[in-house]
């Protein structure tokens, strides 16, 4: 099992949500080496935009997404498996969460 590198959560926030990042590139952001990002897609834990293209490039939410299951594995010593499900049901918090936000204001204009 490998783990996430310690130093990856310090790369930059303030990224353009755009962006669209290489292999190499994301690798450098997130400070890991690409044996570690394969095996992160193995186990579904990030995903490329397109995993079915040959070049794969990666998101700024794919940055993200990957902080946060550094820190899951790093603060719950989550095995890779328990990180990509934590992270999955994590994201779906959160857009349960918008979807209640959006349902309030539009209940506050009734």
């Amino acid at each position: 099992m490998s783990t996430l590198n310690k130093e990856s959560t310090n790369s930059p926030d303030l990224i353009e949500q755009n962006t669209l990042y290489s292999v190499h590139e994301f690798c450098e952001i997130c400070r890991i080496r690409q044996e570690v990002l394969v095996e992160l897609i193995r186990e579904g834990v990030i995903l490329p935009q397109d995993p079915s293209d040959d070049t794969w490039v990666f998101t700024q939410r794919t940055v993200t997404r990957f902080k946060r299951a550094y820190r899951l594995q790093r603060d719950l010593d989550l095995n890779l498996s328990g990180v990509a499900l934590s992270v999955e049901l994590l994201e779906e918090i959160d857009q349960l969460n918008e979807e209640i936000a959006l349902l309030k204001s539009k209940l506050r204009m009734i």
